[in-house]
């Protein structure tokens, strides 16, 4: 790999919310969420005459590619190679980060200026939530404002607030896959509208009880507005995907770590990716070690501080 090369590295997003799936008010979607503490992916980009792609998830790596060098109109091409890909249809948005990746490492490597909303229409993504664009961007909790019904616009993003360093986040993933692509866009098109008075509770709790707590570092009530707002979020997909979180060791280990003390619990998109939030590194470690001893053969627990910096983006070789 030439040391004039780009890596980029991202981490996997976590979905805290939905916020309305009603459009009454001309925007739909709309979200909470955060990056994983872990895991993430690595891609690099170095010239080359034509589009070389190589390494995990090399066919949607090269998607993006394509796009990208199309769109900006990009001589040449460019050798991509994926050093590690995330887990694919968890929960933790991989396709849009890895898209994004590619796409922050074509363009930095050809001196082309786009930002990330820019670049996630280019590959196609953030077409319904834009968390895992604006994680991308920058560190902390976000939340973004849901699409515009007639404009394909990436929605915006609302607030960006730091986490309490002290504050540890648990993610476990099941060895399963949640629902994606086809499947996904199916099952969002069946859904039935949610009552208003739960898509207006939704918002009085982010507004009121989430934002709040996190500006000021009371982590019982945020962890008990975001296991709400999961539950209300749950009953609203629970035609799809089976009950409030997908059956089986994701909806299991949600209500564990809840009994094991953590203070938010929740799921991740359709998962089968969930999380729990506590605080101190002695409590998320013992959570994460009650985690470990029920997440089964061929699953994944990652524990750690909310992250405060979105992608890294580094010139020369591996970090």
């Amino acid at each position: 790999m030439s040391n004039d090369a780009v890596f980029v590295e991202a981490a996997g997003r976590l979905h805290f919310g939905v916020l309305d799936l009603r459009g009454a008010l001309g925007r739909w979607f709309g979200g909470v969420g955060t990056s994983a503490p872990a895991p993430t992916l690595l891609v690099s980009a170095a010239r080359a005459d034509t589009l070389e792609v190589t390494g995990p998830d090399a066919d949607r790596a090269r998607d993006a590619a394509r796009r990208v060098l199309a769109h900006f109109g990009i001589a040449g091409g460019a050798r991509i190679h994926v050093h590690r890909a995330l887990p694919s249809h968890v929960g933790f948005g991989s396709g849009t980060q890895l898209a994004l990746a590619v796409a922050r490492a074509i363009t930095e490597l050809h001196a082309v200026a786009a930002d990330a909303p820019t670049l996630a229409r280019v590959v196609g993504r953030a077409r319904r939530s834009a968390i895992g664009t604006w994680t991308f961007t920058a560190g902390g909790l976000v939340v973004e404002g849901g699409r515009l019904q007639d404009r394909d616009e990436v929605s915006p993003l609302l607030v960006r607030m730091p986490f309490p360093p002290s504050w540890r986040c648990v993610v476990a993933v099941p060895a399963a896959q949640g629902i994606s692509g086809a499947a996904e866009a199916a099952a969002f098109a069946a859904l039935p509208p949610p009552p208003e008075r739960d898509v207006e509770r939704v918002a009085h709790l982010v507004l009121m009880a989430l934002l709040p707590a996190l500006a000021e570092g009371d982590l019982h009530t945020f962890g008990t507005a975001l296991t709400e707002i999961q539950t209300i979020n749950g009953r609203w997909f629970a035609p799809a995907q089976g009950g409030t979180f997908a059956p089986g060791p994701s909806a299991t280990i949600v209500r564990r770590m809840a009994d094991w003390g953590a203070c938010g619990v929740g799921q991740s998109s359709w998962g089968p990716a969930v999380y729990g939030i506590t605080s101190g590194e002695q409590a998320g470690a013992r959570l994460a070690a009650h985690v470990r001893e029920v997440v089964g053969d061929g699953g994944m627990v990652c524990e750690g501080a909310f992250r405060a910096d979105g992608a890294r983006l580094w010139r020369g070789g591996p970090a």
